[in-house]
């Protein structure tokens, strides 16, 4: 597995993140992180959320803490009773923290992700409470998780003018069936340099190969099959078509299709157990062919929607007759 940096920062992150919110217990966990670390994997996502997982983490990592990039979030309520347990302030921020590293059983966080928008909380407040934690060297790196573009970028950009810790990288969900991001969150990423750690890229297990009668079992059992739509099963129809052209399982084509967007993406997966993991990370041995990536984009319909179609296609009425004669930027 190759090693890519975090967003504009010096940390070196492996191409895939393991998520730790599935994890099955301890013992399978435990062979799910030799498996992914034997891979090259460094990076280990998870949250004060996710049950137990701070915990499992914590008593597994004890002797090889710091040879992994750690990465937890806050925000979410840790007490459903307290009105101040939960949110993007700092009260929260500080105790959740706390709670975090007394889990982890460690004395800082590589990278602490904003879980959610709080529209209660000044973003100014956030991005300052954070900035505190790594002066005080408790976190490292911070991200944004589940925010909207014009949030973080309004964020990175009170930080950049004070002085502050700017984020590092979003977390967003991204699948051949939900490419939101494509309209203005990944744009925004790319042009700030920011790592893009997507998760779901199964869509909750519709695309693993389990409702087209082959494939390993998905990461996840939630979805009813009875509540799939015609778009969930065509979608799926047409990544296991090209799992079998390419001698490859749907789980590895669906975490493939992500990676050729953008080389910022770095796909989070969310195994249950070692098997699981081990067929996911195949993924990274699987070229998609022009002509199969071309097939998946247009399994389904999508409008990236205004204003991004917009300021795509030729533009006389905007750059004159010799629009063609411009040598992008990139080139």
């Amino acid at each position: 597995m190759r090693l890519r940096l975090l967003g504009p920062t010096g940390l070196r992150v492996s191409e895939l993140f393991l998520g730790a919110m599935t994890f099955a217990g301890p013992d399978e966990a435990r062979k799910m992180i030799d498996l992914y670390a034997a891979a090259g994997g460094n990076v280990i996502d998870t949250a004060s959320a996710y049950g137990d997982s701070e915990e499992v983490l914590g008593r597994l990592l004890r002797d090889r803490r710091d040879r992994f990039v750690l990465a937890t979030k806050y925000a979410l309520t840790r007490d459903a009773t307290d009105p101040n347990a939960g949110g993007g302030h700092r009260k929260n921020l500080t105790l959740s923290l706390e709670a975090s590293l007394r889990r982890l059983r460690t004395d800082y966080i590589d990278l602490l992700w904003v879980h959610t928008w709080d529209p209660h909380t000044p973003i100014e407040e956030t991005m300052r409470a954070l900035d505190d934690a790594v002066r005080a060297g408790k976190v490292l790196y911070v991200g944004a998780s589940n925010l909207p573009a014009w949030l973080v970028a309004r964020a990175n950009a009170l930080s950049e003018l004070r002085g502050w810790t700017s984020f590092a990288g979003v977390q967003v969900p991204y699948s051949i069936l939900k490419r939101d991001i494509e309209r203005e969150l990944l744009p925004m990423a790319e042009a700030h340099r920011m790592t893009v750690a997507t998760y779901g890229a199964l869509a909750g297990g519709v695309l693993s190969g389990k409702f087209t009668g082959s494939g390993t079992t998905p990461a996840s059992t939630r979805v009813d099959p009875a509540s799939l739509a015609p778009r969930d099963h065509q979608a799926a129809r047409a990544v296991q078509e090209i799992a079998e052209e390419l001698g490859a399982t749907a789980s590895q084509v669906a975490v493939a299709w992500t990676r050729t967007r953008s080389s910022a993406v770095h796909p989070i997966i969310g195994a249950r157990n070692a098997e699981q993991l081990s067929d996911n990370l195949g993924a990274l041995d699987v070229t998609l062919p022009p002509d199969a990536v071309r097939r998946l984009d247009s399994a389904l319909e999508f409008d990236l929607g205004y204003p991004a179609d917009a300021d795509t296609g030729s533009r006389p009425w905007l750059f004159g007759d010799r629009e063609a004669d411009l040598v992008p930027r990139s080139a």
